[in-house]
């Protein structure tokens, strides 16, 4: 569908009906079954464990926290996300990834990111030159005033009331307005349904009280999951006992993206 083509008064008469429809896209999201990654599952501290109808997104909003300082760049984050959400195995299609920095001698700043750090960094080649090197893992930031949302012809780009920014398929026209939109690069086209897609923190996972794949295989907790309003959660206590900042603030967008010892220079 053309935008310009809309009809507002045939989008009013049809406005019950996708509420309904968005209501039962997020049960389906409840209902799908978590591929087990050969690890244990870990559930969401103090969270309510629920099944389906019994999940009251009301009663959560969820948030992530990265500690940079605990990234080794190992890209098993990216591995068990591309796996638990059937992200295509192409290049370019990531829901989360790393990025690698190097701060040279001579104040130079040099990023990679090869295949969204899946399978780790090769060495440097100029060890001597590099003061300084860190990994900072990537997503989608699930603002609280998201501009993707604002920009979606259809309505298909949505926020819950758990505070994170989903995709409804069903009314996706491809259009790429969302892609544009992001300021932090985080969504991408679907080469086979042709809608947009993004990091969803594995919604269908954390409404049946699980984690997200990236925290759950996290080998030195850099990744902290939870409830930003709840005192007794791992990443209430994070924010509590960091000084964290988010990415590009300037821009309004209310990212829930927290980090932890993030260089000035990260972009």
């Amino acid at each position: 569908m053309n935008p310009s083509e809309r009809d507002p008064a045939r989008e009013e008469s049809t406005r019950p009906t996708q509420e309904v429809d968005r209501r039962e896209f997020l049960k389906a999201c409840s209902l799908l079954a978590p591929i087990i990654l050969g690890v244990v599952r870990v559930p969401l501290l103090n969270a309510q464990e629920s099944e389906g109808d019994d999940y009251d997104p009301s009663e959560h909003f969820y948030a992530m926290g990265i500690d940079v300082d605990k990234c080794i760049g190992c890209g098993q984050c990216v591995v068990a996300c591309g796996t638990e959400n059937d992200v295509p195995d192409e290049p370019y299609f990531f829901n989360t990834w790393v990025e690698r920095y190097l701060i040279r001698t001579d104040g130079e700043v040099e990023v990679d990111s090869p295949n969204g750090g899946m399978e780790g960094f090769p060495p440097t080649t100029a060890e001597g030159d590099i003061r300084r090197s860190f990994f900072v893992p990537k997503l989608c930031n699930h603002c609280a005033n998201p501009p993707c949302v604002q920009v979606c012809p259809v309505g298909a780009t949505f926020k819950t009331e758990d505070g994170v920014v989903l995709v409804d398929d069903e009314y996706c026209i491809g259009c790429r307005y969302c892609i544009q939109a992001c300021p932090y690069g985080a969504r991408w086209l679907d080469p086979e349904k042709h809608v947009a897609a993004k990091c969803t923190f594995c919604y269908h996972r954390i409404v049946e009280g699980l984690v997200p794949a990236c925290v759950e295989v996290c080998p030195t907790g850099a990744r902290i999951f939870g409830e930003v309003e709840r005192r007794a959660t791992p990443l209430a206590r994070f924010m509590r006992f960091n000084e964290v900042q988010v990415l590009k603030p300037h821009l309004n967008t209310e990212p829930k993206a927290y980090y932890a010892n993030l260089d000035g220079e990260v972009r």
